[in-house]
């Protein structure tokens, strides 16, 4: 039985799986142009003779390029169609990736960086909304394979930039083989352009100005801003923590790598629990409990137990599928998921960047860590009410048909 929606049934299966492909290899990009620098930021620093002002602003970049182009995805996709526009945020993503690979000149290294990262914002929005119109019916399955794709290749990029530059003797080739990845996730949507969707002309999609008025856009906003966040400051700062509790850097490092690999089973196993319930709620609880024990844990418990407890907030971590399932889960239409695609993730990710300079900022000021404990169980709190609001059986458009009434 196919898998597609109406407008794409009646093609050949094998349609279907050129999308799942052309799917899972363009979410195996969207996160390399992020986690490839992390490991060769010192070194990047001292080659480009970057400054620190420079290197805070390369870790920036990734916030500001998801919020800001992914708010103006839906209006580009409107105007190109989804197929040609993934397609051509790949090829800008490999354009990037490539230039800044090349390059030994700090200010253009930032602006490829831009590039490619502007890029992967395409892709963060246009993913959920060709799921919702090409696989109504699978929107969880698709997920699981969405958002598996995505931590594996979070994952690759990070664990094996240091090893390749190693292996080359240069950090050039370690970052441009990323742009390679690039290429050949275009291949699949090469071949589907031919398959671009037909727009509804009678379909309306809800603007920015009407999104912002809409307390589920906001409450799916806010739950997908509270995951980020989180992840961010755990990505950020956990070998910190964890170091400072008397791990050397080696153990440090290698708990942050366990941490890291878990996203793969945890994204597969939430979105398959979560597409059996019509209502998320439970879900979201869970989930708020398993972090909760792994913070609590981390802070009140012995330090001797610090990877149990990192276990429990990679568990914790689900939160990142069921946010990315609530856009489509929310939605009616492709049109609508793409709208609040962009308006959750985008106020999503103006959110979550402040979460590690917040705790930069607690820990300079205190010198340890219960501040930022502290921070973090708040966030909880919030990502909680919101999760119970946005995770409920409701559609986006049915709250907007009772406002105008």
């Amino acid at each position: 039985m196919s898998v597609l929606a109406p407008e794409s049934r009646g093609r050949t299966g094998s349609l279907a799986w050129l999308l799942v492909l052309g799917i899972v290899l363009a979410a195996l990009n969207l996160r390399t142009a992020v986690t490839s620098v992390g490991p060769l930021l010192d070194q990047l620093a001292g080659a480009l003779g970057m400054t620190s002002v420079g290197t805070g602003l390369l870790t920036t970049l990734p916030v500001l390029a998801f919020a800001s182009v992914g708010a103006v995805t839906p209006a580009l996709a409107r105007r190109i169609g989804e197929h040609r526009l993934l397609l051509l945020a790949l090829i800008t993503l490999g354009a990037g990736l490539l230039i800044r690979s090349l390059v030994g000149s700090a200010p253009v290294f930032l602006l490829s960086s831009a590039v490619a990262l502007s890029g992967g914002a395409v892709g963060n929005v246009l993913i959920p909304t060709l799921i919702k119109r090409h696989f109504p019916g699978r929107t969880g399955v698709m997920t699981t394979v969405y958002t598996t794709a995505l931590a594996a290749g979070t994952m690759l990029a990070a664990a094996a930039t240091v090893p390749i530059e190693r292996a080359s003797g240069d950090w050039h080739i370690a970052l441009g083989v990323w742009a390679a990845l690039a290429v050949v996730a275009a291949i699949p949507w090469l071949a589907l352009l031919r398959s671009e969707p037909e727009r509804d002309q009678g379909a309306r999609s809800a603007g920015i100005r009407v999104l912002a008025k809409s307390r589920l856009a906001w409450m799916v906003a806010i739950y997908f801003g509270t995951q980020s966040m989180i992840a961010y400051i755990m990505f950020g700062w956990l070998a910190t923590i964890l170091a400072d509790d008397g791990y050397t850097t080696s153990q440090a490092g290698l708990m942050l790598g366990v941490f890291t690999a878990l996203n793969i089973p945890v994204s597969i196993l939430v979105p398959m629990v979560a597409s059996r319930f019509r209502d998320q709620r439970p879900v979201v609880v869970g989930l708020v409990v398993a972090y909760s024990i792994g913070f609590g844990g981390l802070w009140f418990g012995p330090a001797s137990a610090a990877l149990v407890w990192v276990v429990f907030v990679a568990i914790g971590m689900g939160s990142f599928p069921l946010a990315l399932m609530m856009l489509g889960l929310r939605t009616r239409t492709p049109d609508s998921t793409a709208a609040l695609s962009a308006f959750g993730q985008s106020a999503g990710y103006l959110i979550a960047g402040a979460g590690p300079l917040v705790v930069g900022v607690l820990y300079e000021l205190t010198g340890g860590w219960a501040a930022t404990y502290a921070l973090m169980f708040g966030v909880l709190v919030v990502q909680l009410l919101t999760g119970l609001y946005a995770g409920r059986n409701r559609y986006l458009e049915d709250e907007q048909a009772q406002s105008i009434r």
